[in-house]
């Protein structure tokens, strides 16, 4: 069980006759993926990397399949996301983004993840607390962290926003400028300033996890929840934690499933209010 969690919509293999064999199933933040395992139904050999990406996805693109026909495995990191601009930059600071969105906020172009995903959430929320309508935000989807840092390094868009991770490193190369991040104090790794101190009040989290088909047996459930905790148990997954400043949140059984369904109504209620639904 690898540690790479960037891919939304990957899906993973787990029969013991054959180790794991992970493929990604791209398109509309992961739910065309969720389409494919919602038809596996019953088959407790195969997991799928999901989180609050895929539950604002499920609802941006009106998804046909939804949560309910999967069974909740394990929540397993979080990580705060980042606001990022090209070292050439006019842009300073939130401040002058702030102004820059009041005085004409076609003109700003936000490159993120997946519409309806966290990083458009995340948009939509700062619109909103720096008095920009949300429906407003001239937001452009990517399919992920590598082509909006290209759209970013060619100067292509005014902002970006996503996972720290994905961008820590240009950061400290100077390549990008971090403008702000979305935990509640300062990240010990980055010199940023968080979006509070910046007067915009958000908070966010984005988290991932792992869901599996419909219908399993009682005992394929534990038997691919047992795996995973070991995963999350060893060496390597701390490691790589540590590595991509990821923060360890994990929970299994009914806690995942409560939630779980707690995060569906609460994205569902915020992408409403965002007008961020298609």
């Amino acid at each position: 069980m690898g540690p790479d969690l960037t891919h939304r919509g990957a899906l993973k293999s787990v029969a013991p006759d054959r180790g794991v064999e992970v493929f990604n199933v791209p398109g509309a933040g992961g739910t065309i993926g969720l389409a494919q395992l919602a038809g596996e139904k019953g088959n407790g050999n195969l997991l799928m990397t999901m989180g609050l990406v895929m539950v604002g996805a499920i609802e941006q693109n009106k998804s046909k399949v939804t949560l309910a026909e999967t069974t909740p495995i394990a929540k397993l990191t979080e990580e705060y996301e980042i606001v990022v601009v090209p070292a050439e930059s006019p842009l300073q600071s939130l401040q002058d983004l702030v102004a820059a969105w009041k005085a004409d906020p076609a003109k700003v172009s936000v490159a993120g993840g997946s519409a309806g995903g966290t990083d458009h959430i995340v948009a939509g929320l700062m619109a909103k607390a720096a008095g920009v309508d949300p429906k407003q935000v001239n937001y452009i989807a990517h399919s992920g962290g590598g082509e909006a840092l290209n759209a970013l390094l060619g100067n292509k868009v005014t902002i970006g926003v996503s996972g720290v991770g994905e961008f820590a490193e240009h950061v400290k190369s100077g390549k990008l400028r971090a403008l702000g991040v979305t935990s509640g104090e300062r990240l010990p790794e980055l010199d940023a300033p968080t979006l509070k101190e910046g007067g915009l009040d958000v908070e966010l989290a984005n988290w991932r996890g792992f869901v599996a088909p419909g219908g399993l047996a009682d005992a394929d459930r534990q038997a691919l929840t047992d795996l995973v905790t070991k995963m999350r148990d060893s060496q390597p997954w701390k490691d790589a934690v540590a590595k991509n400043g990821w923060i360890d949140s994990f929970m299994t059984g009914q806690e995942f499933d409560a939630y779980l369904k707690s995060e569906e109504t609460r994205v569902k209620g915020i992408i409403a209010e965002m007008g961020l639904v298609s």
